[in-house]
């Protein structure tokens, strides 16, 4: 890769959108969702798998829901992203107010 190539690279990667919004960690055998917010939906789940994963997840009952069933019963979805032109004032509580709306309509713990 020639310095050209780089350097359009980085500005690439510097300049790439990264996805805001709510997301849901749902067991699959139980049914039980919760539900959560995240400035980057991408490392969201990362995070909490790895949480989960290393057993030092700060959501309790989430924890043991995990370990008494296991990784394979959990699912990480994406509940909705907030437009790209939200100006960044407004973001926080816009991810507060959809992360309540969430909860409430799919009747889950909020992380």
């Amino acid at each position: 890769m020639n310095s050209i190539d780089r350097k359009a690279a980085i500005k690439e990667y510097k300049e790439r959108k990264i996805p805001r919004g709510i997301f849901v960690l749902r067991c699959l055998a139980t049914g039980q969702p919760w539900v959560g917010s995240a400035l980057n939906l991408e490392a969201a789940r990362n995070r909490n798998w790895f949480a989960l994963r290393q057993k030092m997840h700060p959501d309790k009952t989430l924890q043991k829901v995990w370990n008494d069933i296991g990784e394979q019963a959990f699912q990480y979805d994406i509940l909705e992203k907030l437009a790209d032109d939200v100006a960044e004032m407004s973001v926080g509580d816009l991810l507060k107010e959809k992360r309540r709306h969430w909860i409430a309509k799919l009747g889950a713990t909020g992380l």
